[in-house]
């Protein structure tokens, strides 16, 4: 058998789906299995979007520029231009996801062995992204006793080296649901501007802000055009994971034309989801509303929850529909993959995602979980119920000193 590359051995494992296996056998055995590892929103996709693929008449289902469709990208440009962006369809590169925009931002902006600086903890698959490009995550650690906010300038100051090239942040964050203030991204241009890096931001969960929070977007910040990058999607604001449909947008031509070869390399980005996303634009507001109601709620179940159980520490998210927990255990993922495996509650169990594959540095996160509030607020109820009974029985719990957990 000819040899496997070493690339391909590299690769890191999803921590999200890693623990599938243990999921579909729980299931075999009957258990009813909470996913709260996983963000798969079961939230409705817009009616707009559904209605658009029924009413089709396309006789064939052909290729788009591979910049994608000029009238999706316009209408693109008037949602984004309403934010504050002030761009051009030319600044539109639609993409398969927001993974493959990540994928084109990496390969367009940074040589194999350069450097990106993210601070952690962050989505799991910037590391899987980074690999597959030759580039080095140097991460920056944020700490749950402040919400994981961003780390002090002095941080990102100390990782800078001459193979430095971009800095990436999630805003707000997934898996830490953590919401930059526009001081925050202030203090991110001003490194930006004194070393000359892009700065890439992730902004898919944009729609997705809490408590009279609202976000600020990197393209709201003056003086950088040149530097910014922003990824996007329609994933999770349209509750629309399987259409594939992303975007890189960017104000640099040059990076935008280079960008562009490799969107020509896959030939187009999907036909069918580009529709449903351009009708998915005339969302009405009443949705979202209704949207961010109703994660408000499952949010405040879930960490008011999380927090009355004895040993479990959890900040509130101020935006997306994650957060990261630490738990009264020596090893999340034993724990995580134990409760799959050995345990059940009246049938049911849960299943959430160990947080250490979401750092970068070994031996951080080891006793934290990672959990998605997708679910309806009957079902994480019942999930909060299962990981306060698994708990009490788990072989392997700590205990954990009154002082640790108000820190």
């Amino acid at each position: 058998m000819p040899e496997l590359s070493n690339r391909g051995f590299s690769m890191p494992e999803s921590p999200i789906r890693k623990l599938v296996p243990y999921a579909e056998a729980a299931k075999q055995k009957g258990r009813i299995v909470y996913h709260l590892n996983i963000g798969q929103p079961d939230i409705e996709t817009p009616a707009e979007a559904i209605d658009a693929l029924r009413i089709m008449d396309r006789k064939v289902i052909e290729y788009s520029h591979s910049a994608g469709g000029l009238g999706y990208r316009t209408n693109l440009t008037n949602y984004y231009n309403k934010h504050g962006f002030n761009i051009t369809p030319q600044d539109i590169l639609v993409t398969t996801g927001g993974s493959e925009a990540l994928m084109f931002a990496f390969n367009s902006c940074l040589n194999e062995g350069d450097e990106v600086i993210i601070p952690e903890p962050f989505y799991a698959n910037y590391n899987g992204f980074a690999m597959a490009s030759g580039v080095n995550i140097v991460p920056v650690t944020a700490n749950i006793n402040n919400g994981f906010a961003l780390p002090p300038i002095a941080d990102f100051e100390k990782k800078i080296t001459s193979k430095t090239k971009a800095i990436l942040i999630c805003n707000p964050g997934n898996p830490t649901g953590y919401l930059y203030s526009k001081e925050e991204l202030e203090t991110l241009k001003d490194i930006v501007k004194k070393h000359d890096l892009y700065l890439i931001a992730d902004e898919v969960y944009r729609e997705f802000c809490y408590d009279g929070k609202t976000h600020y977007s990197v393209f709201n910040l003056d003086g950088i055009d040149d530097n910014t990058i922003v990824i996007d999607s329609v994933s999770k604001r349209y509750s629309m994971c399987g259409a594939r449909i992303g975007c890189f947008i960017s104000k640099n031509k040059a990076l935008v034309s280079v960008a562009l070869k490799y969107a020509q390399a896959r030939l187009s980005p999907p036909t069918l989801g580009q529709i449903a996303s351009e009708a998915a634009l005339n969302t009405p507001q009443s949705y979202f509303d209704e949207v961010i109601e109703e994660y408000v709620a499952r949010r405040d179940i879930l960490i008011d929850g999380l927090n009355k159980i004895e040993g479990i520490k959890c900040t509130k998210p101020g935006g997306a529909f994650y957060a990261i927990a630490e738990l009264p255990v020596k090893n999340a993922e034993k724990f995580c993959q134990w409760l799959l495996e050995e345990f059940e509650y009246n049938n049911q169990t849960v299943m959430i995602a160990p947080a250490a594959g979401f750092y970068a540095t070994k031996g951080l996160g080891e006793r934290e979980v990672r959990i998605a509030y997708v679910l309806n607020k009957e079902a994480l109820s019942n999930a909060l119920i299962c990981l306060k009974e698994a708990l009490k029985v788990y072989p392997e719990r700590i205990e954990t000193k009154v002082s640790e957990l108000s820190e």
